[in-house]
């Protein structure tokens, strides 16, 4: 729940920025959905993705408030966030419903990203994997099956903290996610895996250079054009 019309002239510094250059990653920005139209209107053509940090499950009806994969699409959007850790423990968002709104996403012809991600006692209790994994199971429909998405691995008490998990513990979970993700897609499932939580500039280059790690989620370093770009020149 950040950012204001004030916001554009971040988000075109870093397209002008990116323009004439070799492509260093793909490079998505999720506004709030007051802006998206008007985001997706001055990046129009330019080598940024429009997505949206969440979506409603069902096409149309009585649910005031909210806001559809169609309607995001029709906005502007072509990727949209589902399960954020914020979703998940702030609003109780459950596996259910989650892939109830990827199901959702992909009708509308959205792209998904879904989160998963442990607490800080799930981690030092040993049982990371085990709620990351349940996670996965729980949230990805077999409608994903053939169709692109990712996955974000946030974990949960490294958002916003400052601190990260370590770089073998990184690679350990999404190893482990890497597994899940065949076992229900089959060998070669070729989803891209993400890190989230705490990125920026000076951590990004060694979260990228993690083996397993496929690009990340970036939060607060991505408000300012000063700070995301050095993130997105780290993935080159």
């Amino acid at each position: 729940m950040n950012g204001l019309a004030t916001a554009l002239r971040e988000a075109t510094a870093v397209s002008e920025a990116l323009k004439g250059s070799p492509a260093l990653a793909r490079v998505a920005l999720f506004p709030p959905a007051t802006l998206i139209w008007r985001m997706a209107e001055a990046l129009a053509g330019g080598p940024i993705e429009i997505g949206a940090q969440d979506c409603h499950r069902e096409e149309f009806g009585p649910y005031t408030g909210d806001v559809s994969a169609e309607m995001l699409l029709d906005a502007g959007a072509r990727l949209v966030i589902l399960g954020h850790s914020e979703r998940r423990t702030i609003h109780r968002e459950s596996d259910r419903l989650v892939a109830g709104k990827v199901v959702g996403a992909l009708r509308a012809g959205l792209e998904p990203i879904i989160c998963v991600g442990e607490q800080r006692e799930d981690r030092r209790m040993g049982h990371a994997h085990q709620v990351v994994c349940g996670q996965l199971e729980g949230s990805l429909p077999e409608a994903l099956a053939g169709r692109p998405f990712s996955i974000a691995y946030e974990p949960i008490w490294a958002i916003g903290s400052g601190e990260i998990p370590t770089a073998a513990d990184i690679e350990d979970t999404h190893a482990s996610i890497r597994e899940t993700l065949e076992a229900m897609f089959g060998k070669g499932a070729s989803a891209p895996i993400l890190y989230g939580g705490s990125v920026k500039a000076d951590n990004a280059a060694e979260i990228l250079q993690t083996a397993g790690v496929d690009g990340v989620l970036v939060g607060g370093a991505s408000l300012t054009a000063d700070s995301f770009l050095p993130i997105i020149r780290a993935g080159g």
